[in-house]
Formats: structure tokens, C-alpha cells, sequence
């Protein structure tokens, strides 16, 4: 059986400050986010940009998170008050985050794997079994 598996990456930037947090990191401050989003399926499908059965997931779907704050997306927005509450601010739960909000935007078989980065070396990676 075939399997595609396609990965794209982008950055956004926003601030955040962790609630209760003891340190600096309790305070507002801001991170260039860097993304990637893996994706993988055994076949390939249409999307709202294009009608034929030619790819895993369409591109521009997967990086809905890269838009700006006002369109949608997490750009240059405050990720406190733009995360629904059951979401902390921290690396983990954004990657959560943008895990469950991408899979409602690709089709049902696509599973996803999604790496959140809030400075050059450290990451999370989060995917749901």
C-alpha cells in the first residue's frame, strides 16, 4: 500500500505569559513559534483549493496557524487571550492546539503529527493514537 507523508514548516509570532508560573516565563513576553506539521496518508485527496485527487492535504490548510490574529490565525496576536481557556499558553498545549484545529481542516484518513518550537533548542511534539 502507498503512503505519502509531506511536512511543511512556518513561524508565527506572538506573546504569552504561563498563568502562575514562579519566573520569567509568568510574565508577558513574546517568541518567534516555529512549526512543523507532518502529514500522512495512503491516498491522496482534493481540497477547497483544488478539485483533483493530487496531495496528502493541501499546504495552505496546514499552516491556517501562520495567518495573522485578525484572519484567523495565532500572527502577532496575544496567545492568552486567542487559545480557548482549556489551553495554557505553554509549547505543549499550543502543539495540542494546532494539532486539533489542523485535523478539522484535512481529510478524515490524514493523520498528523505537529512540532512546536518557542526557541532554536527546544521543542514538543504532539500527535494523538
Amino acid at each position: 500500500m502507498p503512503k505519502w507523508t509531506l511536512t511543511t514548516e512556518f513561524t508565527f509570532d506572538s506573546a504569552h505569559y504561563i498563568k502562575d508560573y514562579n519566573g520569567p516565563c509568568g510574565r508577558l513576553h513574546g517568541h518567534t513559534y516555529r512549526v512543523q506539521i507532518e502529514a500522512t496518508s495512503s491516498q491522496l485527496h482534493a481540497s477547497e483549493y483544488c478539485p483533483h485527487p493530487v496531495m496528502v492535504a493541501d499546504f495552505r490548510s496546514l499552516r491556517w496557524a501562520k495567518r495573522d490574529v485578525t484572519q484567523g490565525g495565532l500572527d502577532h496576536g496575544v496567545l492568552n487571550e486567542v487559545l480557548p481557556e482549556k489551553y495554557e499558553t505553554t509549547a505543549e498545549m499550543i502543539a495540542q492546539y494546532i494539532y486539533e484545529e489542523t485535523k478539522k481542516r484535512v481529510p478524515e484518513d490524514v493523520t498528523l503529527k505537529v512540532r512546536v518550537s518557542e526557541t532554536p533548542n527546544s521543542w514538543v511534539e504532539y500527535e494523538d493514537e
